[in-house]
């Protein structure tokens, strides 16, 4: 009788489960829209990242959070987490603007690193894992490219 009611308990539980994973579900598509330096409080500079989601579903996108990282020359400059995401409209898309500081230690270390090899560009990588709750896989981002003096050119890399 308890093995009955136990695999009964079990039974219904993932009924309950697959009922959050639909058929049908795409994977949406994250691209990152722009980096850019803003005015600081402190020492340290700050940095907002905009990425654009799009959402290619029939259900709007409600992320609950959001884990980054950017790097210059393999060195981890800024780290951040973010939870108060706007929902992407179903079939829609829509921008998430992200904030964030410097490491001042890692930034000592690229400084040295510069100083030392006197380079003309800088490459640069950004991975992000957006989390879209409930039974849905998290969406990860990487995008890399290179930091000229004239400017920034990238791969805009999406994978899941």
């Amino acid at each position: 009788m308890i093995r009955l009611t136990v695999a009964g308990i079990a039974a219904a539980a993932l009924l309950v489960g697959c009922a959050g994973v639909r058929a049908g579900y795409e994977t949406p598509t994250v691209t990152v829209k722009a980096v850019r330096a803003i005015p600081s409080e402190g020492l340290l500079p700050e940095f907002e990242i905009d990425l654009h989601v799009v959402n290619p579903n029939r259900e709007a996108l409600k992320l609950v959070g959001v884990s980054y990282t950017v790097s210059l020359e393999g060195h981890e400059l800024i780290r951040g987490v973010g939870n108060e995401l706007p929902p992407i409209d179903a079939y829609g898309e829509g921008d998430i603007t992200l904030k964030a500081s410097a490491d001042l230690l890692a930034g000592v270390g690229l400084i040295r690193e510069l100083m030392t090899a006197g380079k003309d560009t800088l490459s640069y990588s950004f991975e992000a894992k957006l989390d879209p709750g409930a039974l849905r896989p998290s969406i990860r981002v990487r995008d890399s490219g290179e930091i000229t003096l004239g400017g920034a050119r990238g791969s805009a890399g999406n994978t899941r």
